[in-house]
């Protein structure tokens, strides 16, 4: 079994506002932030936690696709924004579709684990709103496989990836009842964000958040299984952590109780090319994430924290098994019984997670590092939740799970 070869912690996690429809400061008809104002926000909120901005070693930030949504590229050196002592420090951007987040806190991770460096500033960003929908849809098409997939993929293509798999879900255990599962699922992600002042949902007030989850769809205007609700929203946003050593925390001014330790880490990928093994099971996720807990050395129950990437609803049902906090169909019990939720037994996307914060794709990973951070710490402020166990466990998945990064932190 691989272990890390030293202690490796989390620490001053930030993140955003996840800027977009629902949020009462979006307006798509007037001038909105750019790249360089999400840098250095969230940068900047990381590194007003330390005593010395100085003391960071070196920089990664992760981004799916800014060279088209932005017309931009070289983000690394974009990084410099957030702090002036960051000039000439070593930084780098990666790219993994959704899972671009994660990617740089896998990047950040080795860079210290291998002693190169003490502290690590690791960043996610994305800015989507930029273009019209149905492009936006095709600029995001990009994280499968374009040249073999996307021609009879359908207008919406990722959509329509997880509207099969929610089809075949359906089909398996139950259309009815994994309707009623995934309407849960959208409902405690409002819920979650209702708490959460800098989520995208924050101010959604509908009363019945279950009948609108249960909308049929319409497979003429959209895709035949799941409907707008089930779907994580476009949005700008970034997110920021350190990863450091005890050195490197100790000379950031931090103490034992400003972090937290990541014990365990998981990384798959899986062909590009290839269809799904199983289209009711996310089986890199799973392998990805039982790596991490193999690492940490515990089991599903040990976790009281979870956050998963539900790009769409579906995906958050199908995390859950991927954890084996549920046999196969068994997360449409777990979800309709509301153990996913903050008063649940398994807390998940405490703070909304992709449908009710947002999903500013190449920021999403890191924000789930930053949302277990403020929980394990005791920061989440108005959605803390009572933590009784001390492990949290994070998905980062990139395409139809295609790469992921899952990390197990530790109080």
């Amino acid at each position: 079994m691989r272990q890390l070869p030293k202690p490796l912690y989390l620490a001053a996690g930030a993140y955003t506002v996840s800027l977009g429809t629902g949020r009462p400061e979006f307006n798509p008809r007037k001038a909105r932030p750019g790249l360089e104002h999400y840098i250095q926000e969230a940068g900047k909120a990381v590194l007003s936690q330390i005593s010395d901005p100085a003391l960071i070693d070196e920089g990664v930030i992760g981004n799916f696709m800014a060279a088209r949504f932005n017309k931009q590229g070289h983000l690394g050196s974009l990084m410099i924004l957030a702090h002036p002592s960051l000039e000439y420090k070593p930084t780098l951007r990666v790219e993994g579709a959704c899972a671009s987040g994660g990617l740089a806190l896998a990047t950040g991770l080795k860079s210290v684990a291998s002693g190169l460096a003490e502290s690590v500033l690791v960043m996610g960003v994305e800015v989507q709103n930029t273009v019209k929908a149905v492009y936006g849809a095709d600029i995001l098409g990009g994280a499968g496989w374009f040249a073999g997939e996307r021609k009879n993929g359908g207008t919406y293509f990722f959509p329509q990836r997880f509207s099969d798999r929610a089809g075949a879900f359906s089909a398996k255990y139950g259309a009815e009842r994994a309707r009623q599962a995934m309407a849960h699922w959208y409902a405690t992600a409002v819920e979650h964000a209702r708490l959460n002042p800098q989520a995208q949902e924050h101010h959604n007030r509908t009363k019945d958040l279950v009948a609108q989850g249960l909308t049929p769809p319409n497979p003429r205007s959209f895709c035949e299984h799941i409907n707008l609700f089930d779907c994580s929203k476009v949005s700008d946003g970034a997110a920021g952590i350190i990863v450091c050593t005890k050195e490197g925390y100790e000379r950031l001014g931090l103490t034992r109780d400003d972090v937290v330790e990541i014990v365990g880490y998981g990384h798959a990928a899986a062909n590009l090319t290839l269809p799904p093994p199983d289209q009711t099971a996310l089986t890199t996720s799973r392998r990805a994430s039982a790596e991490a807990r193999a690492m940490a050395g515990i089991q599903p129950q040990d976790l009281g924290v979870i956050e998963v990437h539900d790009c769409f609803s579906i995906t958050g049902l199908l995390s859950l098994e991927a954890l084996e906090l549920a046999q196969p169909g068994g997360s449409i019990d777990l979800v309709l019984a509301g153990e996913n939720k903050r008063t649940g037994r398994y807390p998940t996307n405490t703070g909304g997670g992709l449908i009710g914060y947002g999903h500013p794709t190449g920021a999403s990973g890191v924000r789930m590092a930053v949302d277990l951070w403020k929980q394990l710490t005791g920061r989440a402020g108005d959605y803390q939740v009572p933590m009784t166990k001390d492990h949290g466990i994070m998905i980062s998945m990139g395409g139809n799970d295609k790469t992921v990064v899952s990390l197990v932190l530790r109080r």
